[in-house]
Order: structure tokens, then C-alpha cells, then sequence
């Protein structure tokens, strides 16, 4: 065991996960990088130091879970869980109109249930070592975008959860913060892409004809907003932040367009941030 500590991670495999896994492991932790593919894992482990372990955790498994704690419990009896990065999640794309109802299911299955079933798996470790505990977030917790309703409502939902959460441990030491990043060099945008054309594959022609210039549009500021987006790592810097920080901030923003967002979101009316918001995406507003 390191000195640092013992850090799980969720989600590891790609993007901000395995960014956070390559950070945390450069800065002399032992991380537990959580994957669904073995082939995932070996290619993380290819990248990192021998302290990295890789554990199997599908946070929609009750049995992956438990077999998972299990696993980090037996190594960290001694010591205790020094963090826990709930980064594992997925995008659901598509009109809230026509958006089918189990799509929007599995969103918060894996964004908010998952989430939650994790730590509270993981928070007896978390005790004896007056542990952490990371929920990543994004600017979309905040503040809502038009055809990402479900996933704006999953993040809303962790960041109300992890609220309540950082309250709730505070007799145990458990400090719980929330990173908000904007937008990211992440597989997770191709992957929303893909999955809406899945998803929406079903919905009748009709209902789906009458977003279509939209939906056109949406993919167009979406493929913009990917081209501009900064390094995962930029992410993974923040978490060591919370992870180690003597007073750890309940809430970190990431990246100049979630500060600005959050700025907006803060200092406007609800109706003027419409108007705006329409305006740059080129949707249709009110004047």
C-alpha cells in the first residue's frame, strides 16, 4: 500500500476515468481503476506504475459491486479506502418528447443509481481512514441544454445527492465533493451520439421529423464544443485537488465555458438565459 493511500475509481476505462487512474497513480496512490472489459484494464495498466490494480465493476450489477468491494476490502482491511471517484456514467440524447422511457431509465441507472449503490458499498472502507468521497458532476448539474434533458436531470440528481450525502458523513469525517467540468476530450459525446441514433431509431418518422433541423443544429454545437474541449487530464487534477486538498471545496468547476455557464446561471433571470442560450445554439426563441 502506498502512502497515499487507496483511491477506487469508476469508470476507468476511458476519458475522465482513466485520466483520473493515470494522475492519482503518477502522484504515488494505489488505484483501483474500475472497468467492465478486461481489455480495458490491461490497456490502462499498460500506462501506469504496478501499483495500479484493476478490479471488474459494472455499477449496475449488484453482484459486480459487492464482488468489488470484497476485493478492495480484503486489501485495504489494514488501512481503509482514502477515496472513492465516482466517475462512471453515460449520455442520453434526443428530444425529452420522444425519448424513450427506458433510455431514460438506464441514465439514471447508471449517472445516479450506480453512484449511490458504489458508495454505499464502499463507505465502511471509507471510515477508517476518514476518506473521500469525488462525484463527477458537470456544468450540465447546473444548468440545463436542450436535447440533453436526461442527462442534465442525472447529473441535477447527483449533485441534490451528493448535497445531501456531504451532510449525512460529516460525523464520520467523509468529506463529499462535486466536479463540474465542462466540456471534455471524452469518448462520452461520440458514444451520446451513437447511442441517439439507437435510441431514436424506434421513434416513429413523424414525431422525430419535427426536430430534425434541430436536432441538425444540436450536432453541429456539439461537434464545435468537442473541437474546443480541454484534456481529461485537466479533470483528473481537480480530483487530486479534492482528494488531498487540508479543506477540500464542495464544488469544483472545470474549464472556462462551465465557469462561464455557471456565471450566467447565477447573475440571469431564468427566461433571460433562455433567450440567450437558444440564441448561440440557433435555436428558435422568443424575442
Amino acid at each position: 500500500m502506498s502512502e497515499r493511500g487507496a483511491v477506487v475509481i469508476t469508470g476507468a476505462s476511458s476519458g475522465i476515468g482513466a485520466a483520473c487512474a493515470q494522475y492519482l497513480d503518477g502522484l504515488g496512490f494505489t488505484v483501483w481503476a474500475g472497468v467492465r472489459r478486461r481489455e480495458d484494464g490491461e490497456a490502462l495498466a499498460r500506462l501506469t506504475s504496478s501499483r495500479l490494480r484493476i478490479v471488474m465493476l459494472d455499477v449496475t450489477d449488484p453482484a459486480s459491486i459487492a464482488a468489488a468491494e470484497q476485493v478492495v476490502a480484503q486489501a485495504t482491511r489494514d488501512t481503509g479506502l482514502a477515496g472513492l471517484v465516482n466517475n462512471a456514467g453515460i449520455s442520453v440524447a434526443g428530444p425529452l418528447e420522444v425519448l424513450p422511457l427506458d433510455a431514460v431509465r438506464m441514465q439514471f441507472e447508471v449517472n445516479v443509481i450506480g453512484a449511490l449503490a458504489v458508495t454505499q458499498a464502499f463507505i465502511p472502507l471509507l471510515r477508517p481512514a476518514r476518506g473521500r468521497i469525488v462525484n463527477i458532476s458537470s456544468i450540465a448539474g447546473l444548468a440545463a441544454t436542450p436535447f440533453l434533458g436526461a442527462y442534465c436531470g442525472s447529473k441535477f440528481a447527483l449533485e441534490a445527492m451528493s448535497d445531501a450525502l456531504r451532510l449525512e458523513l460529516v460525523p464520520w469525517g467523509i468529506s463529499v465533493s462535486l466536479v463540474e467540468p465542462g466540456a471534455i476530450q471524452s469518448q462520452i459525446w461520440q458514444r451520446a451520439t451513437m447511442s441517439a441514433t439507437r435510441t431514436l431509431g424506434g421513434v416513429a418518422p413523424e414525431s422525430l421529423a419535427r426536430y430534425a433541423h434541430l436536432l441538425s443544429r444540436m450536432q453541429d454545437v456539439m461537434q464545435k464544443a468537442a473541437a474546443r474541449a480541454i484534456p481529461a487530464e485537466a479533470v483528473a487534477r481537480v480530483v487530486a485537488d479534492a482528494l488531498t486538498a487540508s479543506r477540500p471545496r464542495a464544488r469544483y468547476l472545470v474549464g472556462a465555458d462551465a465557469r462561464f455557464r455557471a456565471m450566467l446561471k447565477w447573475i440571469l433571470p431564468d427566461r433571460v438565459q433562455d433567450r440567450l442560450l437558444a440564441w448561440f445554439l440557433g435555436l428558435p426563441h422568443r424575442a
